[in-house]
């Protein structure tokens, strides 16, 4: 019985024993998954905002751009609002696409030159004097507010009294009003009575320093050009660099304390929001966007695998040259997708250089709080133009560009 008893407790311990050494493994395991970032440099910024249901992450990153600038600056921490940005762009959209018999893009979309056009004409205001949300709504929530106004301008366009009206404007104005709020003449802030002009100039950001570059081969290099993006509805220019200047700009801008308002495309299999993570595998895996969930679920578990990029970890990346850049544009493979802020930049555990990335879609991806990770591969592939302060970009490249 003795003999028994003495067995079943060496048998427990090496159990145990077994368990913890397995439980440690495992731990290990962990420690070593998945992507594991080292700051290079880190740029102050104010914190992530949540464009949520609306097409408007171009005034959002547009707004943290010039609010890092703020911060860069020494101005202190401002919280500008991107529904004033918005407001007044909607209203010269509008009267643009009259004017163009409803031939270009109407919609929510736009670009960081509409923030820089709207500060330095109409002025700015702070989120707490128009916050753009008046219809009972937590969040921006757009979707009846565009669908109204796009038939509105195509009401007009169709013109049934063969004449404009001279109050469609107004009427048009009326709507805006009805769902972001009236407009913000004056307001109190900190105490002071202000109008939107007044507060830009106390800001006293210059909008003229700032600068678009992008990098494209049916255009000449250093020279301005306008962007063939849909969201250009200003029709507005960027510059126009070698693919390793433009790269050189940004790493520049982030060295010297700029940061850097990047246009991209996050439509792509290599982009996992969920991981935090954007890359460009070496190796392509089949497309299978657009598969039913039905469909999904019947998948094998190595069909599943092949289907998708894994995100546990760097994967060899691909080398990316000016002409896949410009294959990828011409092909409709990278688009005007989504307006970020780059505010950093970080290693990963095998020394792969990563771009780090403000979004405007709130922080609960539950990894790196609203912001990811972009390799430089998928920077240098899918950067669809930048903003940045002109004194961020390289002397010599300036003389090239002749700013």
């Amino acid at each position: 019985m003795k003999h028994s008893l003495i067995i079943s407790w060496i048998f427990i311990f090496f159990i145990t024993v077994n368990l913890n050494v397995n439980a440690q493994d495992e731990n290990k395991k962990d420690e070593k998954a998945g992507y594991q970032f080292t700051t290079v440099k880190d740029l102050p910024t104010t914190p992530v905002k949540n464009q949520y249901r609306s097409g408007t992450c171009w005034s959002f990153s547009g707004i943290s751009f010039l609010e890092s600038e703020l911060l860069r600056m020494g101005k202190g921490e401002y919280d500008l609002s991107e529904m004033f940005v918005v407001r007044n762009a909607y209203m010269e959209k509008a009267v643009k696409y009259v004017r163009f018999h409803g031939n270009f893009n109407f919609g929510g979309g736009g670009a960081f030159h509409d923030v820089t056009h709207v500060y330095k004409t109409y002025g700015m205001v702070p989120e707490e004097a128009y916050d753009g949300k008046v219809i009972g709504e937590e969040n921006h929530i757009h979707g009846e507010l565009d669908a109204i106004t796009e038939a509105y301008v195509q009401a007009v366009i169709k013109n049934r009294n063969k004449k404009l009206s001279p109050v469609w404007q107004q009427g048009f104005d009326g709507i805006l009003d009805a769902y972001l709020g009236d407009y913000p003449e004056t307001f109190i802030y900190n105490g002071t009575e202000y109008t939107p002009m007044s507060f830009a100039a106390e800001l006293g950001l210059n909008m003229d320093d700032y600068v678009e570059l992008g990098s494209y081969t049916h255009h000449p290099f250093y020279e301005p050009f306008i962007i063939e993006i849909p969201d250009n509805w200003m029709l507005d220019v960027v510059y126009n660099v070698p693919m390793d200047e433009l790269m050189e700009v940004i790493d520049n801008a982030i060295n010297s304390g700029y940061s850097v308002a990047w246009g991209s495309d996050v439509s792509e299999k290599g982009f996992s929001w969920k991981d935090g993570v954007a890359i460009v595998p070496d190796d392509d895996v089949n497309d299978l966007s657009g598969t039913e969930k039905e469909r999904w679920e019947k998948l094998t578990e190595k069909e599943k695998k092949n289907a998708l990029y894994s995100f546990e970890g760097p994967v060899k990346e691909k080398v990316i040259t000016q002409e896949m850049r410009q294959e990828a544009f011409d092909n409709y493979e990278s688009t005007d997708d989504h307006g970020m802020e780059i505010t950093g930049i970080a290693k990963d555990q095998d020394g792969n250089i990563y771009y780090k990335v403000k979004n405007s879609w709130g922080n609960d991806n539950h990894i790196y709080d609203g912001f990811f990770y972009a390799s430089t591969p998928f920077v240098q592939l899918k950067t669809i133009d930048i903003m940045v302060h002109k004194d961020a970009i390289p002397e010599k490249i300036r003389k090239k560009l002749g700013l």
